[in-house]
């Protein structure tokens, strides 16, 4: 297989209107821990091998407790996580496997109901971009360092 270009050297200005998104997530309220945890469940779900070790590190770099890492994938199995980021991580599965069965009602109740109206629209803006790097990440082959 020939090597793939990355977004950012076939296309900068497509790469632009993807660092659009992390700008909006950069100057919202979203907690930094919360964006990690999306980032890596979302990655997981999706099998991006780049993104999952760029956003372990990035979690492990701002003080995010390993062991919540490493049981990440089975969270409602654990007692490691509130129930705001129970609500965050149930929200970020069914966007991102939307296709299956969308998004539930009781889902998303909860979360507005745990976070408000703009914490959860927060939320689902960095779904909706970790999902779009993702494809970007396994689309161009991107590989961890």
């Amino acid at each position: 297989m020939a090597k793939r270009r990355f977004l950012k050297d076939v296309d900068p200005k497509a790469f632009e209107v993807m660092s659009g998104f992390e700008n909006y997530l950069a100057k919202s309220s979203l907690n930094r821990i919360h964006a990690e945890l999306i980032k890596i469940r979302v990655s997981q779900i999706n099998g991006c091998s780049y993104c999952l070790d760029k956003h372990i590190q990035d979690a492990l770099r701002i003080g995010e407790d390993p062991r919540r890492i490493f049981v990440l994938s089975a969270w409602r199995d654990t007692p490691f996580f509130s129930p705001e980021e129970r609500a965050i991580l149930a929200l970020a599965e069914e966007m991102t496997l939307i296709s299956q069965r969308g998004v539930s009602d009781e889902v998303y109740d909860t979360a507005i109901r745990l976070l408000g109206q703009q914490y959860t629209t927060e939320v689902m803006m960095a779904v909706i971009a970790m999902n779009a790097w993702n494809r970007v990440g396994i689309t161009t082959g991107r590989e961890p360092q």
